[in-house]
């Protein structure tokens, strides 16, 4: 279980990182697009407000995508979860099935050794 945690913070970190990587990288590059195009200031800032759009609609798609798979993650370790409680359950009832038998064998041998004194 710890594996699993452990695997899914990991690839939390690496979606976290792939979209502040994202993120930054669409600012820096606004950002240089501003100091290096020699454009008028109208124009400048239909630009920047396009390329503002362009970087809310690719978060926003990074965002669903994070979403998508943390869900299948869930599931998955949910259904990984089950299977192991429905194994541990089994093996229990298996010993607990052991034990009344051997109780079961005692009481009837400590029985006879009454009835028959």
């Amino acid at each position: 279980m710890l594996k699993a945690n452990r695997v899914l913070q990991h690839h939390n970190n690496n979606v976290a990182g792939v979209a502040t990587g994202l993120f930054i990288g669409s600012l820096i590059g606004a950002v240089t697009m501003l100091f290096l195009a020699p454009q008028s200031g109208k124009r400048m800032r239909v630009q920047i407000r396009q390329k503002g759009l362009e970087l809310r609609d690719k978060t926003g798609e990074v965002v669903e995508d994070t979403m998508v798979l943390a869900r299948l993650e869930g599931q998955r370790l949910t259904r990984t979860g089950r299977q192991k409680a429905k194994k541990i359950m089994h093996q229990g009832q298996k010993l607990l099935t052991g034990q009344l038998a051997h109780v079961s064998k005692a009481v009837s041998a400590k029985r006879k050794s009454i009835l028959g004194s």
